[in-house]
């Protein structure tokens, strides 16, 4: 069951009320007992997800976030690479054949 905000448009009273949805709004102030009350739109929006099996306070432990900041850490202190490009290794040549290597030897 939903709560509602409503406000007295003749004294200001401002309250909440714990109502269901098939009950009607109520339209009498509380407080000055006039018939100027209005129920507010937009509030009690925010969904708060609260207890265990929700990301915030099961998977982010003190644990992870010490870790986290270490590797951030070590990221953010490494020498940063330059912007110019690195050749490639060359590959080797290939061996020369058996009879070139002969000739040198007599």
């Amino acid at each position: 069951m939903p709560t509602y905000d409503y406000q007295c448009g003749g004294c200001g009273h401002e309250f909440e009320e714990f109502q269901s949805f098939s009950e009607k709004a109520l339209t009498t102030c509380p407080k000055c007992k006039k018939k100027k009350l209005q129920r507010l739109f937009g509030t009690g929006a925010a969904i708060l997800f609260k207890g265990s099996g929700f990301y915030e306070t099961d998977y982010r432990s003190e644990g992870y976030k010490a870790a986290a900041k270490a590797d951030s850490d070590k990221a953010s202190s490494s020498p940063k690479a330059d912007s110019t490009p690195t050749k490639p290794a060359e590959s080797p040549k290939p061996a020369e054949s058996g009879s070139t290597a002969k000739k040198g030897k007599k």
